[in-house]
């Protein structure tokens, strides 16, 4: 009889063993028939098979196996087994053969049994196989390429199942999901898992056996690009940054894997590593010049994680960028790059319509860019990076943010240090913060991985000051040791010392007792004494003497507005602001005609027409408050800062105001009164609104000689709107509030998209206050042919407007818009119903 085939004999004994498992009640006959399953798994000596009937069971049999245990898992045979006889025998299947089959039909019979006990024991045999390494062994097995010749749809299904086994597991067993198949846990073992196959395969390259990474790099790709990068990476990155620093066998490993991630998904994985890496150095190690051969790498290295996203934090543009300038061949991509971020940063439109967060993400890749060029490259790019420095900082300082006039500041200091250009260096006044300390950092070049966090930088300040203390606990003890002997002899030291901290430098001038003798030495005086003196006692004798103020009170306005620092007087502007301030609410009209009309003068600087919108703006506040004591003016404007600030540089301020005056509009049930009724004063400011507000509203569209309102005076322009919106909102319950909001709205109507994002916040926070000042029934009476308009126009600011604050602040408008509308349609409701 003609012997069978190794096949057709593998055939045959499954299919017997099969038959066995299903009709047989003996439980020997069933032991058997699994042992004889499990000798075609076995790989020793002792197999009863043949390796060619071990190699054609795994091949086409080993899955319908699985798919055989797993349908017939509630089987009586199945459970006539002992729970060991049940591990070793049923489980152990799954455990030993193909791991990519056994996956496989794991997830598939996860997904399919019901809530039970046998769901159960298949979720404890997949973490078992997860624990137990084979997903290293399958990983492994297809570097080796010794996986099946499977189709392209069956190695794709296999990588779905391998990257989103958390989502899978999640779906089927919440709420009692395994721990395991958590991501915070299975991504990490995921990582691990391909690090000891790639342990494995550098070790055979060693050995001269050639392997593939096609399908780690799709793994490491598909993870990356499903958003778990952090975790894997968090794993991975250390690791082979260790691997690499000695082998060059894991560097090209490292390389060859990051070659064949498949295009679409890196970027994901580039950024994911960026963040990772301790430092260019580890970076250059692990993906090599892989900018260079790759046109995907390169877009995200040089173009995309430097101008089109800003989120990272600076130490991923040190990584960047210095990766970049670590080689040769690299270098032209670095010069590259500066062209590209110079460009962005000069760029006067940029400028305007960018975030600032994205504004100063460009700025530190400027200034880093800079710090790592060679001399002999800077003097290529001197002429570029000249124009790209006269031009930026002219578009920065146009700006009515101060944050972006101090970043152009900052940035053009250090460009022209950089340069060095004719031995001249650009010198600044702004103040110093945590931004600005930052940007001049970035010109000091770091080198290492990571030198922030290195230990030794933070211990150094401790063991300083442990070394120099005790030399100065020396010091003062020798100065005892030589005092001590005439400790007893010196008998002054038993007196108390008079306390001397409340004395006054005795001056030789006096302070003026009289207003007008006070104008005169700020005409004509030369003494800086006396000049400091009559400015510091102006404000009093303001206060203390109205009808002698309003004698003289516009031209000691005139005195101050044209007053300069000459004699470098400490507190100067913040005296002569509250001095202008007092002058205007003591004698309203004819001061706040005198500035509304040199507003708009000729031969006024932009800093005079600031000054003149900060004292009207701080009047009208002071005159709308209520006057429960006497005014000290010794606690005035002038306690307070050095300069006023005015609100509209900060856009919570006006937020503030918003939300203060919404509280007041609503209405709360309470069970008595908590504290009494205030006191009923009157209100200086509504008499007299119309004289802050209208003169202001005229000749703004008439351009002057030094003063283009609608031209290139944007911080003006901002502040003059904020201005109107503050006056707007002191006037709430005025009679003139209605004519002033309908007047506000015509005027900000022609500059609601003006290119300047403080011109738009002015716009918006105006708006805010005509629907908070105005009355609801004027708004449907007077503004009914604009409210539709003005409502489509804040909701597309509300969705589209680049800055954050103009965005905020148009929901704000809508809401209050919307609050206005109803409350009136509310009330047209009553009144019709009694009626």
């Amino acid at each position: 009889m003609e012997s069978l085939s190794p096949n057709t004999e593998v055939r045959l004994a499954v299919a017997q063993c099969f038959r066995t498992l299903t009709t047989s009640t003996d439980t020997k006959d069933i032991i058997s028939a699994l042992q004889t399953l499990h000798s075609y798994l076995d790989d020793g000596p002792e197999s009863r098979t043949t390796s060619v009937q071990r190699a054609e069971f795994r091949r086409a049999h080993f899955t319908r196996t699985l798919q055989f245990l797993v349908s017939n898992i509630q089987a009586d045979w199945s459970a006539s087994l002992t729970a060991a006889q049940r591990t070793e025998l049923w489980d152990g299947l799954f455990l030993k053969g193909p791991p990519e089959q056994a996956l496989l039909v794991l997830m598939e019979g996860i997904g399919e049994l019901r809530t039970s006990t046998n769901l159960n024991h298949l979720v404890s045999i997949a973490v078992k196989f997860l624990q137990s390494g084979r997903l290293a062994d399958l990983l492994w097995s297809y570097c080796l390429d010794t996986g099946p010749s499977d189709s392209p749809q069956l190695r794709e299904t296999l990588l779905g199942r391998i990257v989103a086994l958390p989502d899978l597991t999640a779906n089927r067993l919440h709420p009692n999901n395994k721990p395991l198949f958590l991501p915070q846990q299975y991504y990490p073992l995921l990582a691990a898992e391909m690090l000891t196959a790639l342990e494995r395969t550098c070790q055979a390259l060693k050995e001269g056996t050639d392997c593939s990474l096609t399908f780690m790099a799709q793994t490491l790709g598909k993870v990356c690009i499903q958003g778990h990068s952090g975790l894997l990476m968090a794993v991975m990155a250390p690791r082979l940054s260790a691997y690499t620093c000695s082998d060059m066998v894991w560097q090209r490993v490292c390389w060859k894997l990051l070659e064949n991630v498949p295009q679409r998904w890196m970027e994901s994985v580039l950024t994911a590593l960026v963040q990772a890496v301790a430092g260019p150095d580890a970076l250059g190690r692990i993906i090599g010049n892989l900018v260079l051969r790759n046109k995907k790498a390169q877009f995200v290295i040089t173009h995309k994680l430097l101008l089109l996203q800003y989120k990272y934090e600076t130490r991923v543009l040190r990584i960047v960028l210095g990766y970049l300038a670590a080689d040769r061949e690299r270098r032209p991509l670095l010069i590259q790059v500066l062209r590209s971020v110079s460009q962005a940063w000069a760029n006067p439109s940029a400028v305007k319509h960018t975030p600032l967060e994205q504004q100063l993400y460009v700025s530190k890749a400027l200034l880093l860019s800079v710090s790592l060029l060679k001399d002999s490259e800077l003097q290529e790019l001197r002429s570029e990076l000249l124009q790209c420095m006269l031009g930026g900082m002219q578009s920065h300082l146009d700006s009515s943010v101060v944050r972006i006039r101090r970043m152009g500041m900052v940035v053009g200091e250090c460009l022209s240090a950089r340069m060095d250009i004719n031995k001249t260096k650009l010198k600044f006044e702004y103040d110093q913060d945590d931004e600005t300390q930052e940007l001049l950092s970035l010109m000091t070049p770091i080198t290492g991985d990571e030198p922030e966090a290195e230990p030794e930088n933070r211990v150094d300040s401790p063991q300083e000051t442990k070394e120099t203390a005790p030399s100065a606990a020396n010091v003062s003890s020798q100065n005892e040791s030589k005092t001590d002997p005439d400790s007893d002899l010196d008998s002054d030291d038993e007196l108390t010392p008079y306390d001397m901290s409340g004395d006054q430098e005795m001056s030789k001038a006096s302070p003026p007792r009289y207003l007008r003798d006070c104008l005169e030495t700020l005409i004509s005086s030369e003494d800086s004494v006396r000049v400091e003196l009559s400015l510091r006692a102006a404000e009093g004798l303001v206060r203390k003497n109205i009808f002698a103020t309003r004698e003289i009170s516009v031209q000691l306005t005139k005195v101050l507005l044209h007053m300069e620092n000459k004699y470098s007087i400490t507190g100067f502007l913040s005296l002569r602001q509250a001095t202008m301030v007092a002058l205007t609410v003591t004698d309203c009209i004819p001061v706040t005609q005198y500035l509304t009309t040199e507003f708009y003068s000729l031969n006024y600087s932009l800093r005079q027409r600031l000054d003149i919108l900060e004292v009207l703006a701080l009047a009208a506040q002071e005159l709308s408050k209520p006057v429960f004591e006497k005014r000290n003016p010794s606690v005035g404007v002038a306690a307070s800062t050095d300069l006023t600030p005015y609100p509209g540089d900060n856009p919570v301020h006006w937020r503030q105001v918003v939300e203060k005056r919404i509280q007041s509009k609503t209405k709360r049930l309470s069970k008595g009164a908590t504290q009494p009724p205030a006191k009923a004063m009157p209100n200086r400011y509504a008499p007299v609104a119309g004289h802050f507000f209208f003169p202001l509203l005229s000749n703004y569209d008439k351009p002057q000689v030094t003063f283009d309102l609608l031209g290139g005076d944007h911080l003006v322009l901002g502040r003059l709107i904020h201005t109107l919106g503050l006056l707007m909102h002191l006037a709430v319950n005025a009679p003139i509030a209605a004519q002033m909001g309908q007047a506000l709205l015509d005027f900000v109507w022609a500059v609601r998209y003006h290119v300047d994002q403080m011109v738009r916040r002015g716009v918006l926070f105006a708006v805010c206050s005509v629907f908070l000042s105005m009355p609801s029934q004027n708004l449907l009476l007077d503004l009914s042919d604009q409210l539709f308009e003005t409502r489509t126009w804040l909701a597309d600011v509300a969705e589209g407007d680049p800055d954050a604050d103009c965005r905020s602040l148009a929901v704000q408008s809508l809401v209050l818009l919307d609050k206005s509308l109803k409350k009136q349609l509310q009330d047209q409701q009553a009144l019709s119903t009694e009626s």
